[in-house]
């Protein structure tokens, strides 16, 4: 993270984000995360990076920012851990309106998007082809107060349509529909969120 410069996107300083690092516990499962009021969707998206080509949004998802943890408490810190994490490939082909609440029945919570965005900054290798996840626990309120129905998600740019070519291969930011399912999207999500 320090030497992606997350750190200066959420004004933070390096050695405060090793000495919080160095409270939690080493492990695959737990991730740290600067809270999305630090650091937006917007600031990380670029900083992800997948053959040599810069993560990005898609053209239609410039409101990025506006879609905010719904039905999920981040902890009221700058920087939090993370734990448990799963991609949710056994959700795949799953719509994000059947995900939610069999992830809740688990014990579970959706990721924040920029959450899913610190996992592949941290852990690159977690964006596989054909193996993506969702973010559903960042949702858009419209100004009538109901929820946007687009979904944010995490995956692999093909190249085609508004993407351009040159972004082949490259991380991308994109949204899918509440109620649609995609056979390569699984639903990442977290076991729990904590300051210590």
């Amino acid at each position: 993270m320090i030497a992606l410069g997350v750190h200066e996107i959420a004004g933070i300083a390096a050695d405060d984000i090793r000495a919080f690092a160095a409270k939690g516990v080493p492990g695959d499962d737990v991730l740290l995360v600067v809270h999305p009021d630090r650091a937006p969707a917007s600031a990380l998206a670029p900083l992800l990076r997948r053959d040599d080509k810069p993560g990005f949004v898609v053209t239609d998802m410039q409101d990025i920012d506006a879609f905010v943890p719904s039905g999920i408490e981040l902890p009221d810190s700058p920087l939090y851990f993370i734990t448990g994490i799963d991609r949710g490939d056994h959700m795949s082909n799953w719509s994000p309106e059947e995900a939610l609440p069999a992830l809740t029945e688990a014990g579970r919570t959706p990721l924040a998007l920029s959450e899913g965005i610190h996992w592949v900054l941290q852990q690159p290798a977690v964006l596989a082809r054909n193996l993506c996840f969702m973010t559903i626990g960042s949702r858009l309120r419209k100004a009538n107060g109901t929820l946007d129905a687009r979904t944010p998600a995490i995956w692999i740019s093909n190249g085609t349509g508004r993407d351009g070519r040159e972004r082949r291969n490259a991380p991308k930011v994109g949204w899918c529909w509440w109620g649609n399912r995609h056979t390569w999207l699984g639903f990442a999500s977290t076991t729990g969120r904590e300051s210590r």
